[in-house]
């Protein structure tokens, strides 16, 4: 599993209030899965949930990892 920290205030900064609303509306197959969150009954908050990942992937924007298949960005050159 990776080792997730906290994210960096630069990333934290990018995260809007739009986007965290939009990302909190479930898509109809997360709604599918989910349900019906209700945080009064212990649910976690969409919106929460919402802000955590937007900054956890502005996190791996902003500080890629150079070793990471995913965040690296390599030449033609590294796959031979």
């Amino acid at each position: 599993m990776p080792d997730m920290k906290d994210p960096s205030p630069e990333a934290l900064a990018n995260v809007t209030e739009q986007n965290v609303t939009t990302r909190a509306h479930l898509l109809p197959e997360e709604q599918a899965v989910e349900g019906d969150l209700d945080p009064a009954k212990g649910d976690l908050d969409p919106k929460v949930q919402a802000a955590v990942i937007l900054a956890e992937s502005e996190e791996r924007t902003v500080h890629a990892d150079p070793d990471d298949a995913q965040g690296g960005h390599r030449q033609s050159d590294d796959t031979v």
